[in-house]
């Protein structure tokens, strides 16, 4: 797409964007991007630590003199057009006068508020927080669209991305299988020493694995049983993968591929042989499914970069052959093939879902429905008065492993990110879900949220 001329007749409109959360991880990266981009400005943050988003400001190159401290709502209102405006309230986003909010937070209660409330004032809502989506985007995206505002997920985070490259395949009438992503963080093996190495955080787990060898090259589905009985102790179901893949199910109407998704250990080559019909040689019990796969590669060879792929099938011999030649991934049996974006660039690539829905009013899925639901389920008997709590950079729940149900078979589940905070009212075996009704959902407005994007 050529960005240059989408934006090129933007009758003059820039976006002034006010961010939640905005001082680290994600929010930094696209903090650091905004001055960078011509059509918009930084306007406001919203954080409980003042003194930390002056730092963080000034360290990016703000001057001081143009950072503005408001307590209140009468100084957000009186306060200069130009500058950078800092409140510690997040309530008092919504008196300024941003096009656009970027919320950040991960906090489901906080989000879902001031999103809802913005939508309902006039202000485009951008959605980093996966959490909240997961439960209430579908009436977020019908807020959005009875009051004539955005709401929208943002590129550089995998979700967007992944239904951008959706969108398009399905534009270009493809049948699409299945459509997924890496998981964050590689696994690498050196076929010359025999070291493996997980790449999360900065010690990077590693160890010598000699018996890597004997499932280093793909013949199929026991290949990945080898791998996965070798490395078992690296994999996991991580909270933050089945999130997003439920943002992507809600939208889509792609459905799981299993309840804790597949997470093959794989190389991208690889992928256009294994996320297809167990008939055909792959792992998939059905079609039209997300799923998760672990990055298998050498120390030289170029990461997924926890990036997104969508499978399909190739439908024309002859295209196809030709297109193999070119050297893109097509299965074994030449009957499908990956395409694939290898990169999640985080707030870097934000301002373009900004301007997009700032300037052309683009993003909103007014499609979206619960097709999914993230839930957990007792890793262990868990006793009445547990305090469940969201935490850690997965944004798991301790004692909990969480499942992505179709709605159809979640029955009285209780979503995910409905639980933080909550205290078990009874206790709970091992294997079982935690249900609406061994917690106190009452007054929680993302639980109202969630009630009424069921109803539509």
């Amino acid at each position: 797409m050529d960005y240059t001329s989408l934006f090129k007749n933007n009758g003059g409109k820039k976006s002034k964007v006010g961010i939640i959360g905005a001082t680290r991880g994600y929010g930094y990266t696209l903090l650091a991007q905004i001055p960078k981009v011509e059509l918009m400005e930084l306007r406001l943050i919203s954080s409980r630590h003042t003194d930390e988003c002056v730092e963080v400001l000034t360290g990016l190159g703000y001057r001081k003199e143009d950072i503005i401290i408001c307590g209140n709502k009468e100084q957000v209102q009186s306060a200069p057009g130009h500058g950078v405006l800092i409140v510690n309230d997040y309530r008092l986003v919504l008196e300024s006068d941003i096009t656009a909010l970027v919320e950040c937070t991960g906090n489901t209660a906080v989000s879902s508020e001031v999103s809802a409330d913005a939508l309902k004032k006039g202000i485009n809502v951008y959605m980093v927080s996966k959490e909240t989506d997961s439960v209430c985007g579908p009436i977020l995206n019908n807020i959005a669209e009875k009051h004539g505002t955005v709401y929208s997920l943002v590129n550089g985070d995998q979700p967007r991305n992944l239904l951008d490259l959706y969108s398009w395949g399905k534009v270009l009438g493809l049948e699409i299988i299945a459509a997924g992503k890496a998981s964050e963080y590689d696994f690498v093996w050196d076929p010359d020493t025999d070291k493996f190495t997980y790449m999360e955080g900065p010690e990077k787990p590693h160890e010598n694995i000699p018996g890597l060898k004997e499932f280093w090259h793909y013949e199929g589905p026991g290949t990945l049983e080898g791998r996965r009985k070798l490395l078992e102790k690296y994999m996991a179901v991580i909270s933050a993968d089945l999130c997003e893949m439920n943002l992507v199910s809600n939208v889509t109407g792609l459905v799981p591929s299993d309840r804790r998704l597949n997470y093959p250990v794989a190389k991208i080559s690889e992928l256009a042989d294994i996320f297809i019909p167990e008939e055909d040689g792959g792992i998939l019990k059905k079609t039209g499914v997300v799923d998760v796969f672990c990055n298998l590669r050498a120390p030289d060879e170029a990461s997924f970069a926890g990036g997104e792929f969508i499978i399909i099938r190739c439908e024309n011999e002859t295209v196809w052959e030709l297109l193999t030649s070119k050297g893109h991934v097509v299965s074994r049996n030449g009957k499908y093939a990956c395409i694939y974006l290898p990169y999640h660039y985080m707030g870097l690539e934000t301002p373009i879902s900004i301007l997009l829905g700032d300037i052309l009013g683009l993003g909103t899925h007014s499609e979206c429905r619960q097709v999914s639901v993230m839930t957990g389920v007792a890793q262990k008997d868990m006793p009445k008065g547990t305090v469940l709590k969201v935490q850690g950079h997965h944004h798991s729940i301790e004692g909990l492993v969480p499942e992505l149900w179709e709605l159809k078979d979640a029955g009285n589940a209780a979503p995910f990110y409905l639980l933080n905070g909550t205290t078990l009212l009874e206790d709970v075996k091992a294997g079982q879900p935690i249900t609406k009704n061994v917690v106190d959902l009452s007054g929680s407005l993302p639980y109202e949220l969630y009630n009424e994007g069921l109803k539509l």
